[in-house]
């Protein structure tokens, strides 16, 4: 069973819950979202795996995910990386927000992202049970695209643009 950590709008943490639970509930918790770049400036965007439990088939930032309990967050988003996209990139905090976001099966995220960016050329090896798709795309296509299918993205991934 996976945890995140509960939050206030500081970030200060309150607890833990079950992942589910918290998105069943709309509970305000901590999270890790993930952009890599390439050297051109491309966007390396992944296609989220059909059998996702929420938000499945949509495109999104490179990965996302939650810090553990007692997890630093520099390691978490390191490891996620690792995890679901099969790569490792030298990642630097960016930028954090919060958000919240009605999804699909009666579920909500209801996030304080941290956001990491990192720069590579290494093409991933994503985990096929996380991730369908993947490519690269430059930042005046994939605004073109929002504009003309936005149901072709995930919610956290449109919000997190606009910052």
């Amino acid at each position: 069973m996976e945890s995140v950590i509960l939050v206030d709008d500081k970030d200060q943490e309150l607890g833990v819950m079950e992942k589910m639970e918290a998105h069943r509930k709309g509970i305000l918790h901590r999270a890790i979202s993930i952009f890599v770049f390439n050297t051109q400036g491309d966007y390396l965007i992944q296609q989220r795996a059909f059998e996702k439990y929420h938000s499945a088939g949509k495109w999104s930032n490179t990965c996302c995910s939650h810090p553990r309990p007692g997890e630093k967050l520099l390691d978490a988003a390191n490891r996620r990386l690792k995890e679901e996209m099969g790569m490792v990139c030298d990642l630097a905090y960016w930028f954090s927000f919060t958000y919240r976001a009605e999804l699909d099966h009666g579920l909500v995220e209801h996030e304080y992202d941290h956001v990491f960016m990192g720069i590579t050329d290494e093409l991933p090896n994503p985990d096929a049970s996380e991730v369908a798709s993947f490519k690269y795309i430059s930042r005046e296509a994939l605004e073109d695209d929002l504009v003309k299918n936005p149901e072709h993205y995930s919610e956290w991934f449109k919000i997190c643009l606009k910052h």
